[in-house]
């Protein structure tokens, strides 16, 4: 790439400023992933819209890591997204207006040009295949408070709920050495997305057991009473949500984004008529 071309890819995408990460954390965005060396400062020539970013913090050796801590951002064309490391949560936060004004200036004048890693634009068409249905409306009904993902937190979500041997395991690898650390911060201010909620059995009074059998064998009629109470009945809500719990499992590890993904692709797969006659469209998106 030529230096002009380079140049204007600098000024025309977004720039995540990550201010004192420690040596070691590992950073990501989207499908690219970074080890943190003693010059990184962030990722720029970042294409605009929505993007997911998400960290792993180590111990001084490099060879611990704690629960990846992701969120979504929604970058317009030139913006500055700043955010600085908390050495005591071990998390990154925002940084006060003031300041974040004197860091975007900074950017702008290419003050930290030197220390921001470029965004792999070849990479690029496989993120937009992932987050194609993505979009701001659906980043903020979903986000959770504060917006971090982080399985760390939701383990404390469903504790009074039956866990298998896994779960158990998992519970007891958060409480101790540097997972126990990362979950430091005041979990009573934590809670999950807001994901839809898709009912897994039909069940209405009056009904025959025949007739309930049939509506649960096809899930059609529950598809659609979802996409108009939930969705608006818009397809393309759903879809996004869909995109946005895979994007947060396969990225932000988050077990939470991993069941909502699964009912919604359950609920989908359940449906007999809808793919040949009520929502052909709707399928043909969910398959291409």
């Amino acid at each position: 790439m030529d230096p002009e071309t380079a140049l204007e890819l600098v000024k025309q995408g977004a720039t995540l400023l990550l201010l004192d990460v420690p040596q070691y954390t590992l950073v990501g965005i989207d499908t690219q992933m970074f080890t943190v060396g003693p010059a990184f400062k962030g990722i720029k020539m970042i294409p605009p819209g929505p993007h997911f970013v998400y960290y792993s913090s180590s111990s001084k050796d490099g060879k611990q890591f704690s629960p990846i801590v992701g969120f979504f951002v929604d970058a317009a064309p030139s913006e500055v997204i700043v955010r600085k490391w908390n050495q005591q949560e071990e998390r990154l936060v925002k940084v006060p207006e003031d300041e974040e004004e004197r860091f975007c200036q900074a950017v702008k004048s290419l003050e930290f040009d030197r220390y921001l890693g470029p965004y792999n634009l070849s990479q690029y068409g496989e993120w937009k295949r992932l987050s194609s249905y993505l979009t701001k409306t659906i980043i903020k009904r979903i986000e959770p408070i504060g917006g971090e993902i982080t399985v760390a937190c939701e383990s404390e979500m469903d504790k009074n709920s039956p866990k298998t041997s896994i779960e158990r395991a998992l519970d007891a690898q958060l409480g101790t050495g540097k997972f126990q650390a990362s979950t430091s911060v005041d979990q009573s201010k934590k809670r999950g997305c807001y994901y839809t909620t898709i009912p897994r059995v039909i069940k209405r009074r009056g009904m025959e057991g025949k007739e309930l059998t049939s509506l649960n064998l096809d899930k059609t009629e529950l598809l659609e009473s979802v996409l108009i109470k939930d969705y608006g009945g818009s397809e393309d809500l759903l879809l996004g949500e869909l995109q946005f719990a895979y994007i947060a499992f396969l990225m932000g590890q988050s077990l939470e984004a991993f069941f909502q993904w699964k009912s919604l692709v359950s609920l989908l797969l359940s449906c007999i008529e809808a793919p040949f006659r009520t929502r052909s469209h709707l399928f043909t998106k969910v398959i291409f």
